[in-house]
């Protein structure tokens, strides 16, 4: 079940308009994907994320599957007093790599474009809800440093969903939320 998230946590979780063909991980390996990853940066055209990404650190994804195959999505992001956590789950959408969650406020679509699995990897996330719909891009490292070839690669894969320089916050390491 997806649990209800404060405006906070959809700013952050902003998600790419519905329809747009986004490419996902060939050969999916849900086991190397799973554990924990830092959230070294964001991109994503949500107003509420715009606002607040100057002020945002990096972050824990803790990725895990369920036996049927969903993604269960616990999120823990540092806040000025405390550290706020989150929980999602995606059911499988018939391709590896790509999942999609529903409630009855909003949709979601999750896809995993790139990863090594034991280094980085970068997901698209896409949320439509009453409002306009939002597109993400993540950064997500196994060990909280980014490279600049990662940071690079990552700025590049931006103008392929629809996002620009001016959406992106390279999150600075923090020691909070561990």
């Amino acid at each position: 079940m997806m649990v209800v998230l404060p405006s906070l946590a959809l700013a952050l979780l902003c998600l790419l308009p519905a329809g747009a063909e986004v490419p996902v991980q060939p050969g999916f390996d849900t086991e190397k994907f799973a554990g924990m990853w830092h959230v070294a940066a964001i991109a994503s055209n949500c107003s509420v994320f715009l606002k607040m990404k100057d002020g945002m650190k990096s972050s824990i994804s803790i990725i895990s599957f369920m036996p049927e195959g969903d993604l269960a999505l616990k999120l823990i992001w540092p806040l000025a007093d405390k550290c706020q956590k989150f929980e999602l789950l995606f059911q499988q959408s018939g391709q590896a790599g790509h999942y999609t969650g529903t409630s009855a406020q909003e949709m979601r679509d999750l896809r995993v474009m790139e990863t090594d699995y034991s280094g980085y990897a970068i997901v698209q996330e896409f949320k439509r809800s009453g409002e306009e719909p939002h597109s993400a891009l993540q950064l997500l490292t196994r060990e909280q440093d980014a490279s600049p070839q990662l940071l690079q690669k990552f700025k590049e894969l931006m103008p392929t969903v629809g996002l620009t320089q001016d959406m992106v916050a390279i999150l600075p390491k923090s020691g909070e939320c561990q």
